[in-house]
């Protein structure tokens, strides 16, 4: 099933939802022919959009609206705000191409502050799925919320089969007392293949799918702190996205760890194909995982000279 496919059947089974658009039809082409008047198409403007979809949520319906990942949280970030997240409106925003997936457009189209901003609005929950089979397990439960929603949209195949997905609960893929890795959405992929390297390397690696951002799993983050060192990777800017609630959460409850950050700083990515992108911005599972190793490495001897020293 694809996104399209569930999207389809969930609206036909539900005439409460509205499929909207900004002019962004990638994702829903082909279900106009089976909504007709329950598909709209407001053109480039995603603030009219979201004014709209506030408007038929206030008169009971469950609009699902789509449009680029930059202007949904962006160009329209104040009727988000005001006219969804504030009344707290069941208002399904499908954010697509965001962050990396993103990746032959420059900084005008790169939304990499996108969590950031979503999860500063009240009311609001954010979610990132790894791969479309972790969407499809997602969304019947994200749509049928009675709160607005954003999603970063990812309809990437990789062959994982996720555990069925729990309100505000993190996938916990493995665990491990050398290195906990958190992270979300397409770079999921590369963390999956980063574990598998660093586990040849006789480390006890754990993996967390953090596909729900707001509400988070503290738990989950607690335990990977209690791990040598926990690493997040992202594809945001450092401020505001898994790094800064990693750190809210453990100042929460008066706790630290050591922390390596993944994650762009100050800077947007380099547009070309993903591949390249990947590589030039140090994503690959190859690069993690030797970033992983070498921070470890270092920690090792530094404690091992430190003790020397004592002695």
């Amino acid at each position: 099933m694809t996104y399209e496919e569930l999207l389809t059947s969930e609206a036909l089974a539900d005439e409460r939802f509205i499929v909207m658009t900004a002019e962004n039809r990638a994702l829903v082409r082909n279900i106009y022919a089976h909504l007709g008047d329950r598909f709209i198409d407001t053109g480039i403007t995603e603030q009219t959009m979201i004014g709209a979809a506030a408007g038929l949520a206030l008169r009971g319906r469950i609009p699902v609206v789509h449009a680029l990942a930059s202007f949904l949280t962006m160009r329209a970030f104040e009727f988000v705000r005001t006219d969804a997240g504030i009344p707290n409106l069941p208002v399904k925003l499908s954010s697509f191409i965001p962050g990396f997936l993103s990746d032959g457009n420059g900084p005008t189209h790169q939304a990499i502050e996108d969590i950031s901003l979503m999860r500063g609005i009240p009311n609001m929950t954010v979610f990132a799925p790894a791969d479309e089979d972790d969407l499809l397990k997602m969304l019947p439960e994200i749509w049928k919320y009675p709160a607005p929603c954003y999603v970063r949209i990812n309809t990437r195949k990789t062959g994982y089969v996720h555990a069925p997905f729990e309100w505000g609960k993190a996938e916990i893929i493995a665990e491990g007392t050398d290195v906990t890795i958190l992270t979300y959405g397409l770079l999921f992929e590369q963390t999956l293949e980063a574990v598998k390297i660093l586990k040849d390397e006789g480390l006890a690696v754990g993996l967390v799918n953090m596909r729900s951002l707001k509400p988070v799993d503290e738990q989950a983050i607690l335990r990977a702190a209690e791990s040598n060192l926990l690493v997040t990777v992202e594809d945001h800017f450092l401020t505001g996205g898994l790094y800064t609630i990693v750190a809210e959460t453990l100042l929460k409850y008066q706790t630290t760890a050591r922390v390596l950050p993944f994650a762009l700083k100050e800077k947007w990515f380099k547009p070309s194909l993903l591949p390249n992108v990947l590589e030039h911005e140090g994503f690959t599972a190859k690069q993690i995982a030797e970033k992983i190793l070498g921070y470890t490495t270092n920690a090792v001897q530094s404690k091992i000279a430190a003790q020397e020293f004592s002695e």
